[in-house]
């Protein structure tokens, strides 16, 4: 069996399986944050509800209560709202496993930013995932997370230097990436270690005949608030990677930055118009604050990091990248890149329409055909997704022709 084929449809899979968790993550989130701020008061509410909504969907009506600490008693029949939040992030683990782990050498490492070894950048992004979860939860923990905006602000401010730092250690597209996984790291671990845990002992205290105590609902629910706002970025982050105009350019971390500006402004204008009463009003200022942020974004993203280098550059090539500069078959190969490919894939594309190269792929030099052979192998060799529409116009022996140069420098 072809593994690069197998690990491929492993990715494929494991992102399949990311996207259906994140967005059942994700809804159910949305749905409880618009619940919990929709509810009113009414004279006939039950003693301990705080809030009641007549929710409307599929043909029937909903009447939802909510209790402000818990009912009397424990419900027979109590639904938990926590393996959405925990397959998404094990999944996105298996993801970065799979494509920036076992792919450093093209997705982690960029020795244009650092040139450092692979296994150094695995243990970086390992510990800073680690690390950056405990610092965040230390630090909502101390007397200083005591006041949630000043906390938030602060934590904004973080965020930031992480953005740099990232983007000065990783290559941009995984720079992007991690700042992603850092955030959405804290938020499920927000839902493992304190909101679900906060959870039980209330529901151990009702079996125990004991009042809960108010102090696990609010400090769940500070946790909740930085979830919210935290959603909408770590969405744009994951989504970079397909951008090279998000994550390619030399003020990348300032985009990340602003990108999270944005999910504060966006979330802002929904959570005050599911909180405001009929008819439903949200700050239309917000929608001006977000437009221009993202203005500011497309402005920055125009400063691409794209070298104009020609010719062959070994000293960037890893060991295992050398093995297909040096497969027989190369300089063939190289030709058929060259002649089929470069058009698009090059520093200022020749193609009309085209700004930067599609995903950040350069295939001018033959290095660059050294380091991404895996995906032109998979994308041009073994299916035609490569060269694209109109301009798919290689011939079967060319195909042939990179399918024999990858394969032999996989038996070399």
């Amino acid at each position: 069996m072809d593994m690069t084929i197998f690990w491929a449809w492993a990715e494929f899979a494991a992102r399949w399986t990311h996207v259906i968790t994140a967005i059942a993550w994700i809804g159910s989130s949305f749905y409880f944050i618009a619940l919990d701020l929709g509810l009113r008061k009414a004279p006939d509410l039950a003693p301990g509800v705080s809030g009641e909504e007549w929710q409307v969907h599929g043909g029937g009506f909903y009447h939802v209560q909510k209790y402000l600490v818990a009912p009397d008693r424990l419900p027979e029949h109590l639904v938990w709202f926590k393996w959405e939040s925990y397959s998404t992030w094990l999944s996105g683990v298996v993801m970065l496993v799979l494509v920036y782990y076992m792919g450093a050498d093209l997705f982690l490492v960029d020795p244009a930013v650092l040139d450092i070894p692979i296994w150094l950048a695995i243990v970086i992004s390992f510990a800073s995932l680690s690390l950056g979860w405990l610092a965040y939860d230390a630090l909502c923990k101390s007397r200083f997370g005591d006041d949630n905006t000043k906390l938030m602000v602060f934590l904004y401010l973080v965020l930031v230097v992480l953005a740099w730092g990232y983007t000065h250690v990783f290559s941009g597209r995984a720079a992007m990436l991690h700042l992603g996984a850092i955030t959405a790291t804290v938020m499920s671990a927000n839902v493992f270690f304190v909101i679900i845990p906060n959870q039980k002992i209330v529901v151990e205290d009702l079996k125990a005949g004991r009042v809960p105590d108010a102090k696990y609902g609010k400090i769940a629910k500070q946790r909740s608030t930085h979830n919210n706002y935290l959603t909408l970025p770590v969405l744009f982050l994951m989504l970079s990677n397909h951008y090279p105009l998000a994550f390619a350019s030399e003020w990348n971390w300032v985009i990340a930055s602003l990108v999270f500006l944005m999910g504060v402004t966006i979330r802002h204008y929904f959570n005050t118009l599911h909180a405001s009463p009929w008819p439903k009003k949200g700050p239309l200022w917000t929608w001006g604050a977000t437009a221009l942020l993202f203005i500011a974004i497309v402005a920055l993203s125009m400063a691409p990091l794209y070298g104009e280098d020609e010719g062959w550059d070994e000293a960037v090539l890893t060991p295992h990248q050398q093995r297909y500069a040096d497969a027989a078959g190369f300089e063939e190969a190289y030709d058929v890149v060259m002649t089929n490919c470069s058009m698009c894939h090059a520093p200022q594309p020749s193609w009309e329409g085209l700004g930067v190269p599609p995903k950040g792929v350069k295939l001018v030099t033959m290095s660059d055909v050294a380091r991404h052979a895996r995906e032109i192998y998979l994308q041009a060799g073994v299916t035609h997704a490569m060269p694209p529409g109109v301009a798919n116009y290689m011939e079967a022996e060319d195909r042939a022709t990179l399918r024999r140069w990858y394969r032999g420098a996989l038996d070399g």
